[in-house]
């Protein structure tokens, strides 16, 4: 039900850019920014990105607390997530302020934990994944966060199970940020075509090679689970 002062449009899909933190979630966000999804007031830039990480404040922080509500954090994912009333609320009225756009949508690494309240209100929400090799994102995380190489590897996997669970559900496409920079814009643009909802892939510039780092020298052997999660998702990448 659309609120008092608000109007639907009449052509208006939601798209949910998902994926685990460092994994180039502010890189696809951007690119479907360019094309044509509305992701309303989000950081321009800050220290970790240079072109802003894409997201929009109120829906960090309506995960932020659902996170909190039950038991952990992004950093200490909660084996499960209940939307309590007051989230389920504030996520209503954040999808009002919404209706007026044909295309919108939200990146926040967090929404892969959220993600079943999202599709109890928005069941024909597009969904988009994006994944990265487990080394890049874990030397990111010590680089930003200086989390030891253990706990981000497991982080990892954690976040990426549940990429894995959603898209058994509802096969959406996932793309791979360690593709080269030309095949990478390519895969985007393809993945942009296929949701169908009027974007224009044409548009697409936000994306540029020296965004992200490239630092895997490591003798480390990768958990056999972790890897074996890694060729999972490529095997299901575009």
């Amino acid at each position: 039900m659309i609120g008092f002062g608000s109007k639907k449009h009449p052509d208006n899909h939601a798209v949910a850019i998902l994926g685990m933190h460092r994994s180039g979630t502010s890189s696809l966000a951007g690119c479907l920014e360019d094309a044509g999804v509305f992701l309303g007031e989000v950081a321009p830039a800050n220290r970790n990105n240079p072109k802003g990480n894409r997201e929009n404040r109120k829906i960090i922080s309506l995960h932020k607390d659902l996170l909190k509500s039950n038991g952990g954090n992004w950093d200490d994912p909660p084996e499960t997530v209940l939307w309590k009333k007051k989230h389920k609320k504030t996520r209503d009225r954040i999808i009002r302020e919404f209706a007026q756009y044909p295309v919108w949508g939200f990146k926040d690494p967090r929404a892969l934990l959220a993600l079943d309240g999202w599709l109890e209100a928005l069941p024909d929400l597009k969904c988009v994944g994006i994944f990265r090799n487990p080394f890049l994102v874990a030397q990111s995380l010590q680089r930003r966060n200086d989390f030891p190489l253990e706990k981000s590897l497991a982080l990892w996997q954690s976040y990426n199970q549940q990429l894995i669970r959603h898209h058994d559900r509802l096969g959406f496409p996932i793309v791979s940020f360690d593709e080269e920079a030309d095949r990478y814009i390519e895969k985007v643009r393809e993945l942009t075509a296929s949701l169908d909802i009027g974007l224009d892939a044409r548009r697409i510039a936000f994306f540029s090679p020296e965004l992200r780092h490239q630092d895997v020298e490591t003798d480390a052997e990768l958990p056999e689970a972790c890897a074996a999660l890694y060729a999972e998702l490529q095997s299901r990448a575009m």
